[in-house]
């Protein structure tokens, strides 16, 4: 995903590195040699997993005589946590949360593979893998972004599930606006949007047969508080919650995430995306813009943004009023600056 895109680390994580961070997000400097004696590893031990912290885009304060700490107060993703802010959607998911992993998108999509069940939500602190739509990397910082994926099943087959990512991308625009004054806002087909930045982005992957049992993976990545240095590593402008005077905290966030979804996903499987369509159009970010479509064949279509349709296809309206839709994962829109 993108906003929470990975930070390029290219070892695994050391299996202390998550217990320490814990230990130091408490404010205070921590020696050297209590982290060591506390955790059963060297000085240097320490010196190298903490520097590994620093790659994966961590700050650590390290002072001579005082030792070290994490300077922000982090809001460490908790199971329990989310668990009861969820309330009596609870047993509608079953949350896990990991220090590390690859991907959540791709350990996901293996355990659907061997039966894990509708519902199923992976967290993580930290992808050493992530992706992003169109096979692009998926940047997350540690403490500073909210990436997930929920497993979701379905008996109407692939052919049911037209639209989904559009689906979704209201669900964490309207989780996001519970607490925000800036109104997140939607880019077809999968981007959360403030002032036309990027604020979160979605990837679905799904796998079944078009009139069976079939099932989606949905990733979500969503930038939470990002410095400079991780601004400047995304291609594209990027907006966080921190900089829209958001300070809810990730576990509480993650939970009315799956709450919103939760809701949308209810409507989706009786309805379709049909149902869904007002709402999304009314968080439209580019209705009545100039655009560009970049096709996959490298041609740009230009006219100006009309919407979506039922099936969450994108509609453009050329020079002579028609309109045409579009869809597809390898379609690029962009919004022609000069109109803006």
């Amino acid at each position: 995903m993108r906003p929470c895109k990975i930070w390029p680390v290219h070892t695994r994580p050391h299996k202390a590195l998550f217990p320490i961070l814990r230990r130091l997000s408490d404010g205070v400097f921590h020696s050297g040699q209590d982290l060591a004696y506390e955790f059963d590893l060297s000085r240097a031990s320490i010196f190298n997993v903490l520097n590994q912290a620093e790659a994966m885009g961590l700050n650590v304060h390290a002072v001579r005589g005082r030792g070290y700490r994490v300077p922000e107060a982090i809001e460490w993703l908790d199971e329990a946590a989310v668990v009861s802010r969820l309330d009596e959607l609870a047993p509608y998911y079953s949350v896990r949360v990991l220090d590390s992993v690859d991907s959540t998108n791709s350990a996901l999509m293996a355990a659907a593979t061997t039966g894990a069940p509708d519902g199923t939500v992976l967290c993580a602190e930290h992808q050493g893998a992530g992706r992003g739509r169109r096979g692009r990397q998926w940047h997350a910082v540690l403490g500073g972004s909210l990436t997930f994926s929920v497993l979701w099943r379905f008996d109407g087959g692939l052919q049911s599930l037209a639209g989904l990512s559009l689906a979704v991308g209201l669900a964490i625009a309207r989780a996001v606006n519970r607490h925000s004054r800036h109104t997140a806002r939607l880019k077809w087909p999968n981007d959360v949007l403030v002032d036309y930045r990027k604020l979160a982005g979605i990837l679905v992957e799904v796998q079944g047969d078009m009139n069976g049992s079939a099932f989606a993976v949905v990733g979500v990545g969503l930038n939470v508080s990002l410095n400079e240095a991780q601004r400047d590593a995304v291609d594209q402008a990027v907006v966080d919650l921190s900089e829209m005077g958001v300070s809810v905290g990730r576990n509480q966030l993650l939970a009315d995430c799956l709450r919103e979804l939760h809701g949308v996903l209810g409507i989706f499987r009786q309805h379709g995306f049909a149902a869904l369509r007002a709402d999304w159009m009314a968080l439209d970010a580019f209705a009545g813009r100039a655009v560009t479509l970049q096709l996959p064949n490298a041609q740009g279509v230009q006219g100006v943004a009309a919407g979506v349709d039922d099936t969450g296809a994108f509609l453009l309206r050329g020079t002579h009023a028609a309109q045409a839709a579009y869809n597809g994962g390898e379609i690029s829109l962009r919004l022609d600056m000069l109109q803006k």
